[in-house]
């Protein structure tokens, strides 16, 4: 079976956004930035309830039941595998597991993933500030081994896990070709950081799209332009979607006991990349 499925795969708030917005820019190729609201039309999103009511058929379908939702998603990825495109890019935040028995990310449809990760600490405090939580709350989530995110009218449940296992799940995958880029890395050298990505996953490298993708995806353009038009993936719990796009900001944010914890429960992949000092 041809495998066409490029997974966008991260922890929320880790970066996902940033990358599919370089990527729409890159394939693009225009004159001046794509708005960040048109980003979709390069890829897809596996939660969105649009697309689990088309796998349906048009049957009418309780979307907040799990069983059903993962049986039509099989049919769903199968179907965006199967469109003809080259490649198929696929945001996920879903750990890279089974759920009730369902491979969430089927490596028979599966060419490569694009794994963004990013510091814990950092994480927390984007995570609170996006779905409204307090900075415990975040943490107490990001150590469930259990935690999902619910079904809502535009989105079903995603399972995610604690940090620590997201991120073993894919960054330890062995069926399937993963690239691994940590969000600082982008940070500090996003021209270097795509190129990788671009290459891992077998795109050819056009360095003049490049520049202009890095350029028309910086966090200057995306914020004036949320700024100016608003962005439809923001959290109603949230006043900007775009808020910082810096690291380092737990150090004066986050209260030190809840940075102990986080250290705690992710001490060896916290190590493993980086992020302990």
């Amino acid at each position: 079976m041809r495998k066409s499925i490029v997974w966008l795969a991260s922890y929320p708030k880790s970066g996902n956004t940033w990358t599919r917005i370089f990527l729409a820019n890159y394939f693009a190729n225009e004159d001046k930035p794509l708005s960040i609201n048109a980003a979709d039309r390069f890829g897809f999103g596996d939660a969105a309830v649009g697309l689990y009511r088309k796998a349906a058929g048009g049957r009418p379908v309780d979307l907040g039941d799990k069983r059903v939702v993962l049986a039509l998603r099989g049919r769903l990825l199968s179907a965006i595998n199967g469109n003809g495109a080259s490649f198929n890019f696929v945001k996920t935040h879903n750990a890279n597991t089974q759920a009730f028995g369902a491979e969430l990310i089927p490596p028979q449809l599966t060419h490569a993933a694009v794994y963004i990760l990013r510091n814990p600490l950092d994480v927390a405090l984007s995570v609170a500030r996006h779905f409204g939580t307090s900075h415990e709350q975040a943490v107490g989530s990001m150590g469930r081994r259990d935690h999902v995110i619910g079904s809502t009218d535009k989105q079903v449940t995603q399972y995610l896990g604690s940090w620590s296992d997201h991120v073993s799940s894919w960054s330890g995958e062995r069926r399937f070709p993963v690239a691994v880029l940590r969000y600082e890395d982008m940070l500090a050298n996003p021209r270097e950081s795509f190129r990788k990505m671009l290459h891992q996953v077998g795109l050819p490298v056009d360095e003049g799209r490049l520049d202009k993708a890095v350029r028309y995806s910086s966090f200057e353009e995306v914020s004036q332009q949320e700024a100016q038009d608003g962005f439809k993936e923001s959290s109603e719990r949230s006043e900007r979607f775009f808020a910082s796009g810096k690291s380092g900001q737990w150090e004066t944010e986050l209260a030190p006991e809840l940075a102990k914890t986080i250290r705690r429960q992710h001490r060896k992949l916290m190590k493993k990349y980086g992020y302990l000092e």
